[in-house]
């Protein structure tokens, strides 16, 4: 077999929003560029994501030169800046986290107010805002932006095509979300490293990432499509009582990464 490549790399510059993929992307401190920088919050600021509003995946970002636009059905393109550098500072909520964020100004909020059908608002992660990777888990104090928990998340195609070979209809890659796609593995060998290099970049994988009923929303209508692929991964891919699929990652060195890449296996 070949040496494991990087095959995909994808960015969701608003949580729970459908994904840009690219090429090649700069890997920071907080994950890849533009990757969860944004974030939709409800009338409390605590996140919103497709657990509670599948129709979130039928937000489509774009980035066009330093501004995101977005669009979604029935609704006119917003553009958003890729970083915001004003706005009312204010704590927001992300599960068990609290950190600092910028809200969006009024037209924003209306425009994400009007397709989800309730009071809410984007939010951006500032450079000063100070969220942490789970200690448990961290190599030091690394810092996490508006993803559930981790900089990172890779998947296998040999994972996937797996699980879709024990289904009735096929699950696309969307469905979990990661950042890195690779191929020329065996299914689940990511399961067994601890260290890659992609490239200049050195990322330790931390903790298999457990999946929950986000994975059941069709990306392409926005609609949960019943209960797979969670009753077919439970049959075989639990863990402490959880269902596992992928692994979360934290870089230990940054640079820039790009498709066709070696990935080499430290350890």
């Amino acid at each position: 077999m070949m040496p494991p490549e990087l095959s995909k790399i994808f960015v969701y510059p608003v949580k729970s929003a459908s994904e840009i993929s690219l090429n090649n992307s700069i890997l920071e401190e907080r994950g890849l560029l533009n990757d969860r920088n944004w974030m939709v919050v409800d009338n409390y600021s605590r996140f919103i994501s497709q657990r509670s509003c599948p129709k979130m995946a039928l937000l489509k970002p774009e980035i066009v030169g330093g501004t995101l636009r977005l669009s979604a059905p029935g609704m006119e393109e917003l553009e958003l800046p890729l970083f915001q550098k004003e706005g009312k500072t204010q704590m927001v909520e992300i599960w068990r986290d609290r950190c600092e964020a910028l809200f969006a100004n009024k037209q924003p909020e209306k425009w994400i107010s009007d397709f989800l059908g309730k009071k809410c608002n984007f939010v951006f992660m500032p450079n000063q805002s100070d969220r942490q990777v789970e200690q448990k888990y961290a190599i030091g104090k690394n810092k996490v932006a508006f993803s559930d928990g981790f900089p990172l998340l890779l998947i296998s195609e040999s994972s996937l095509e797996d699980l879709n070979g024990r289904i009735d209809e096929k699950i696309s890659m969307k469905r979990f979300r990661p950042n890195l796609v690779v191929k020329n593995t065996i299914p689940y060998q990511e399961d067994d490293w601890k260290s890659i290099r992609i490239g200049d970049c050195v990322l330790q994988l931390v903790k298999p990432c457990s999946r929950c009923v986000l994975t059941t929303v069709d990306p392409e209508t926005g609609e949960k499509s019943g209960r797979e692929p969670l009753k077919t991964l439970a049959k075989f891919r639990k863990l402490n009582g959880e269902i596992i699929f992928g692994q979360n990652l934290i870089p230990s060195s940054l640079g820039t990464i790009e498709v066709g890449m070696k990935v080499e296996i430290l350890n």
